[in-house]
Formats: structure tokens, C-alpha cells, sequence
């Protein structure tokens, strides 16, 4: 077969409303020269723009002679768009080399076609030389707004958030071309309600898709617990497209009120050496009940400086429960004064004329207890609460067993009064003021109330106090055996056995 030697120019379509007329002559801007050069082509792109509005079919380039009109031989084309997906998107006219687009193409879709065409002899169908690869690049248009990843966004910001960077953050993408100006966008913050204070929206840093709000002043909980801010985000693109996306902000309660006790003063009373509680001590808090906001923290702040007392937190009430820990016995009634503290868990947080405060909080608020301590009636104590006394047996009456050592820290020793509690045999008496214990009968070793050996006798001491108090002393009475009992026989005749031989004579 003979060899043929031509050149081919592919002209590409630079000027879309003019493809309309099929005017390839208007064409030249983009017109690429494929040359054959040992036996191959040389590629060129073709640049087309997406989203052409027709009408269809349009020519996108042709393929031809340039030398001379050449009937021997024709065109075919393969690949994206033709022969593969998107199927019957360009076609050839076999015979003039002219290549048709027949539907708009989405850029975003099929950014670029790589299609393979064979010059072939008409006769024999033979390909005259190896096959060419064209590039056909989409051109971009700005026909994609830039979208938010997540519309609306809600996030939960804390009452006491300091100005500055918000934890919310607003992501967006542009399907247009990458690092153009189709697809290049800016965010701002078009509308806020509440108005104040005032919320913006900030880069972050090592991004251009990405930004956070932020804001200046303090958010108020009492006064709004909701915004809804409208961001827009809008390309470079001409025209200029753009979309928007809400973000909610919800604010959450924080210590902005410091609690108030509900008396400044309160009073109370307990029994000395009582552990018990109390008082229970009610505040005041505006804050949101059963949060770090409003939950309180008690101390005491003065009078306590024994540690006997300890006020804590009832997590139900929210009251400061008051109690005694430690007793101490006192001469006499007393008052004690106790300073109260109350705080919350959460610091306290203060926004003034719409900025927030820095610096030293006000002091806790405080109130004052007075708590009466009332002595109670110690009863008298002996020295020792047992006495061994030693005597023999039938010792002489008025004989003086025991005369009490004793002391009573809240009563007059000589108001006394002591009476015998015990005494099973009735041989001791007791001088009611004295507390003296003598004997009013001959004590016997061998009576019934004697154990052992021992007679037991038991004296309480009772002061005048209210109620009276009593203390108890037992006597363990030794008595000593004494011969005082003769032998007797248990029986006065008896039956003996003996032979005569040692009879009695």
C-alpha cells in the first residue's frame, strides 16, 4: 500500500455563540498544527466551554489536508464520549474531519476527554498510521455556588464563654475549578438576632474552606438563650454566586448570680457534748437549680476555730446543713457566734455594660449564727466508784464503813444528797448530806447476803440540778471470820458394832 504524507490542522473552538454559524474561519485563536514526524503525531488540547447553550449539535474542531483536498482516505474517533461513558457525546464526519459536541457537559462531571482517532484508507479500511490522541479540556464556569457542609449547625456556648473564638465552625466547598476564582470564596456574617453582641466569623488558620465565629462583648442568659446567626458564603466567580447557613448558638446558664442566704443572722441551740445537727440554713440563687451555676458551697468562716462544728451542702435542698462534730463540756450555758460563707461550684462570672468583668469577684455573701450551747447537768463523780472496805464479822455498831470522796462540776458539793440503794440485809445507814456509811446491826459472815464472804452496798450521790444528776459507789464489805460458832454433833445417839473382847469397861 502506498504511504501517504500529509498534514492535518485541528482547530479548536474558542468562541462558543460563533459555533453556532459553523464559521470555522473565526477559529484561528486556538488552531493547533498535528504533524506527522517519523510516523507519529504530534498531540494537541482543545479547550471547551462547559454548559454551552446550543444549539446542538456544535463543532468543536475539524481534522484536514492542507496541502490538498485528500478524497483517499477518512476519519473515525474512539474513547470518553464516544465509544465509553458519557456515550455519543462527540461524533466525526468521516469524510471532512469535522468533530461535534451534541450536549452540554458538565465540568464538574468529565473535566477532561481523552479521545483516540485513526486515519484510515477509504478503500480498504486500513489505518494509514498510527493512531492520535486529543485532549478535549472543559473549561470551567462559574455555575456552582459554594455549599455548607452542614446547614444549620447548632453548638451549646456557656454563658461565661470569654470573647474571642466561639466553638463553632462553618465548612463549605465550591465544586468549580480548584484554585480559581469560580471556586475561591469568602464567608461573612450577613445577619444576627439577637443583635448584641456582636458575632463575626474568623479564618482558621491553615485553611480557606474552614472558619470559626467569634464574637466581642458577653452573652447574657437571662436575656436570650438562642441566636440564630445567617452566614453567606460567596465565590469570585462573575457573576458571583453564593449560598448561606444558619447557625444556632444555645446558650447555656452560668454563674452570673452569687447566692444570697435568706436571714443575715440565724439562731439555734444544743446540748453540750451533743453531736447532732443543728440548722438548716435556705439561699437565695437565680441562677439554673441543680447546676455548678447555682449549686452552693457553705463554710464557716469564723468561731470555728476547735473544728467542732461542719456545715455542708444537702444535694436535694441546696441548703447548708450545720452540725455539731466535735462536743465540749462547758461550766455553763454559752453562745457561740459562727460566720457563714456561700459560694457556688462554678466561678462567678460578671458582665457589665456588656463586657465582662476581670479582676477580684465581690466577696461571698455571709450571715451570722449564733448558737446557744446549753450546759447540761454532769452528775457528781466519786473517787472511785468501787471501795473495798475490810471488817471482821460481828464488828460494833455505828462503826464507820465508808465517807465518800466525790466532786460535781456544775453543783455545790455540800447540796448534795445520798441515799442507799442497796443494802439486802439492812445493817448499813447513810447520812443524807455527808454521804457517811456506819453500821446499824452486827454484820455476820455466815448470812445469806454475804458472797463469798463479801457484803455488798451500794450509795448514790444525787445533786440539786435540773435534771438532777446521780452518781453511784459501790462498797464491797470484807468480813473477817471470827470463832463464834461452837462445834455441834449432828446426832446425839449412835449404833456402834464390837466384839466382846473390846468392850468398853
Amino acid at each position: 500500500m502506498m504511504k501517504i504524507t500529509f498534514f492535518l490542522i485541528l482547530l479548536a473552538v474558542v468562541d462558543v455563540v460563533s459555533s453556532s454559524k459553523n464559521d470555522i474561519s473565526n477559529r484561528e485563536k486556538r488552531d493547533a498544527v498535528l504533524i506527522r514526524s517519523k510516523r507519529r503525531w504530534v498531540l494537541s488540547t482543545i479547550d471547551l466551554e462547559e454548559n454551552m447553550p446550543g444549539p446542538y449539535p456544535t463543532i468543536v474542531t475539524t481534522l484536514y489536508n492542507d496541502k490538498k483536498e485528500d478524497t483517499s482516505v477518512k476519519f473515525r474517533i474512539k474513547g470518553q464520549g464516544v465509544t465509553e461513558k458519557p456515550f455519543g457525546l462527540f461524533t466525526i464526519d468521516e469524510n471532512t474531519g469535522t468533530v461535534y459536541v451534541h450536549r452540554p457537559i458538565d465540568r464538574e462531571e468529565y473535566p477532561l476527554f481523552h479521545v483516540d482517532f485513526d486515519v484510515l484508507d477509504r478503500k480498504t479500511d486500513a489505518t494509514v498510521d498510527k493512531t492520535l490522541s486529543f485532549n478535549v479540556e472543559i473549561k470551567d464556569k462559574n455555575d456552582n455556588s459554594p455549599v455548607f457542609n452542614t446547614n444549620p449547625i447548632s453548638v451549646h456556648v456557656p454563658e461565661n464563654t470569654p470573647e474571642g473564638i466561639l466553638q463553632a465552625t462553618l465548612q463549605a466547598h465550591d465544586n468549580d475549578e480548584k484554585d480559581t476564582l469560580n471556586s475561591q470564596f469568602n464567608m461573612t456574617v450577613v445577619s444576627q438576632d439577637p443583635a448584641s453582641p456582636n458575632i463575626t466569623i474568623r479564618d482558621m488558620h491553615g485553611t480557606s474552606t474552614v472558619q470559626q465565629l467569634a464574637f466581642t462583648g458577653c452573652f447574657d442568659y437571662d436575656k436570650a438563650k438562642q441566636y440564630k446567626v445567617l452566614v453567606e458564603a460567596k465565590d469570585q466567580g462573575t457573576p458571583p454566586m453564593s449560598s448561606t447557613a444558619t447557625a444556632i448558638l444555645l446558650i447555656t446558664d452560668s454563674n452570673t448570680h452569687p447566692p444570697e442566704f435568706s436571714s443575715a443572722t440565724y439562731n439555734t441551740e444544743v446540748m453540750e457534748m451533743e453531736l447532732k445537727e443543728i440548722l438548716r440554713i435556705g439561699i437565695k440563687d437565680m441562677d439554673a437549680p441543680n447546676t455548678p451555676a447555682s449549686r452552693a458551697v457553705f463554710s464557716i468562716t469564723k468561731g470555728n476555730e476547735e473544728n467542732n462544728y461542719k456545715i455542708e451542702t444537702d444535694p436535694k435542698t441546696n441548703e447548708g446543713v450545720l452540725s455539731v462534730v466535735k462536743g465540749k463540756n462547758f461550766l455553763k450555758t454559752e453562745i457561740i457566734e459562727l460566720e457563714i460563707e456561700v459560694e457556688n461550684e462554678e466561678p462567678l462570672f460578671q458582665c457589665v455594660n456588656g463586657k465582662p468583668v476581670t479582676g477580684t469577684n465581690p466577696k461571698p455573701n455571709t450571715a451570722k449564727v449564733a448558737v446557744k450551747v446549753i450546759d447540761s447537768n454532769d452528775p457528781p463523780v466519786f473517787k472511785n466508784p468501787t471501795e473495798k472496805v475490810y471488817r471482821n464479822e460481828n464488828g460494833p455498831i455505828g462503826d464507820v464503813l465508808f465517807v465518800p470522796e466525790i466532786k460535781d462540776e456544775d453543783s455545790d458539793i455540800s447540796k448534795l444528797r445520798y441515799e442507799i440503794v442497796q443494802d439486802p440485809a439492812q445493817w448499813v445507814s447513810v447520812d443524807q448530806k455527808t454521804g457517811k456509811i456506819t453500821t446499824v446491826k452486827t454484820m455476820d459472815r455466815e448470812s445469806p447476803f454475804v458472797k463469798n464472804g463479801i457484803y455488798t452496798v451500794e450509795v448514790h450521790a444525787i445533786d440539786d440540778g435540773e435534771p438532777p444528776g446521780t452518781g453511784t459507789c459501790t462498797i464491797l464489805v470484807h468480813l473477817g471470820d471470827l470463832n463464834d460458832n461452837a462445834p455441834q454433833l449432828t446426832s446425839k445417839n449412835t449404833v456402834m458394832g464390837m466384839n466382846k473382847v473390846d468392850r468398853v469397861k
